[in-house]
């Protein structure tokens, strides 16, 4: 199980948020923590500590009034840890390849391929085209709906009809290098992770599966270890100390490697 490092980007801020609190109207969200530091600060530290494969995350739309100073913070965070990160928020084809140059190892998509309530496999064939399935993540983030769960997009505000499974990962795996789970009813709260969910992850055996969400103590760690069977990377949040939790980020460090 490693950990995978992340910057969440909001309102030019690096921040920690509750995920099912995030708004487009006004770009709101209830917020957990604001850093002081810029996402170069975190990315260089990142890359200080031999990361490799974290996240970071622009979380307002295109054409909102902070996009494009979210935008310039993600791009600062590639320039100080060249290929050590991989960029979401807004990616699409045509914008994928330029993320990449400016030093994304991958790139991490939503809602571009997961729209409208279905998966638009066309968009998908766009952008595997265009950077190559090696460059590809698949953000599957997901809530839970009559007992199973379901791919939401547009910030995390919109169920699809599309069920997380083992056997849509298998069938996405194809055209992916990786995929990005977030549990998003557990996102931001650092109140315990979803047990389920995890289970769920771990009946695939393919791609890396990063699990994202609710992580609040080390016996979380534990947990998400051993109902993920060993085979889920993690990322923790709300809860280390860097972004204002109790976690201490080298312990972390230490129980993942």
């Amino acid at each position: 199980m490693r950990i995978r490092p992340c910057i969440d980007i909001h309102n030019g801020r690096v921040k920690q948020i509750v995920g099912s609190s995030l708004k487009d109207q006004d770009s709101q969200a209830v917020e957990n923590y604001v850093a002081e530091q810029d996402a170069a600060f975190f990315a260089e530290l990142y890359r200080k500590k031999g990361l490799q494969g974290g996240h970071v995350i622009m979380l307002n739309p295109k054409g909102s009034q902070y996009y494009e100073v979210s935008r310039a913070q993600v791009m600062a965070a590639l320039a100080a840890y060249p290929k050590g990160l991989q960029a979401g928020g807004g990616i699409c084809a045509d914008n994928a390849q330029e993320y990449l140059e400016k030093g994304a190892s991958h790139v991490i998509v939503t809602s571009y391929v997961f729209k409208d309530g279905h998966m638009n496999e066309k968009n998908l064939e766009k952008l595997t085209k265009e950077v190559g399935r090696e460059h590809l993540v698949l953000d599957l983030s997901c809530r839970k709906k009559d007992g199973d769960y379901y791919i939401v997009t547009d910030r995390w505000q919109k169920f699809t009809n599309i069920k997380v499974d083992a056997g849509l990962l298998k069938e996405l795996g194809e055209n992916c290098a990786e995929f990005l789970v977030h549990a998003v009813d557990m996102e931001g709260k650092a109140a315990g992770i979803d047990q389920e969910l995890a289970g769920i992850l771990a009946e695939y055996k393919g791609r890396p599966v990063t699990y994202a969400g609710g992580v609040g103590s080390y016996e979380d760690l534990e947990r998400l270890r051993r109902y993920g069977k060993n085979c889920l990377d993690v990322t923790v949040g709300s809860a280390l100390d860097l972004f204002g939790g109790t976690l201490e980020f080298e312990k972390v460090l230490e129980y993942c490697d």
